[in-house]
């Protein structure tokens, strides 16, 4: 598969969630992080897709580097958390977690699958997600944990 362009809202080590405002085009923030809690990783979306929750599909960018708010980059899709999101009023979405490598990464460059990561990071990042999901009464369940070819296939 040809590489995707990921657009960065939140950059890799910061406690300000920001979203891409289609109306303003512009980035807003739109929320600080508790004492503590960082973005682990660039976190971003697909454009001209949608997701469960109307909007663009949920990238995190496995990379060495972090980016800005508005950088594009082009990656390869390395997998998928299908992930099913409960709101305090009790209703259910689907808000999956896609995971990508930058085409230009060093230090990840062997990384075609999300196996390929180690164990320990996988573990965390479902902790991140779940983690920073509760900030806003939600509950958040990994319903699977899929490898690229089946991520590809749900992008398309």
């Amino acid at each position: 598969m040809k590489p995707i362009n990921v657009v960065i809202e939140t950059p890799k080590g910061s406690y300000c969630k920001y979203d891409y405002d289609a109306e303003l085009k512009c980035f807003k923030l739109k929320k600080m992080l508790p004492a503590g809690m960082a973005f682990p990783f660039d976190f971003g979306f697909i454009p001209d897709t949608k997701g469960g929750d109307g909007d663009p599909l949920d990238v995190m960018v496995i990379s060495e580097i972090g980016t800005f708010p508005g950088c594009c980059i082009s990656c390869r899709i390395i997998g998928v958390f299908k992930i099913q999101q409960t709101g305090p009023d009790g209703k259910t979405i689907r808000n999956d977690r896609f995971f990508a490598v930058p085409e230009v990464s060093q230090l990840f460059k062997d990384v075609k699958d999300i196996d390929d990561l180690p164990v320990a990071i996988i573990n965390q990042l479902e902790s991140f997600f779940k983690n920073y999901i509760s900030q806003e009464g939600k509950q958040l369940e990994v319903m699977e944990r899929l490898g690229a070819a089946p991520a590809r296939r749900m992008i398309h």
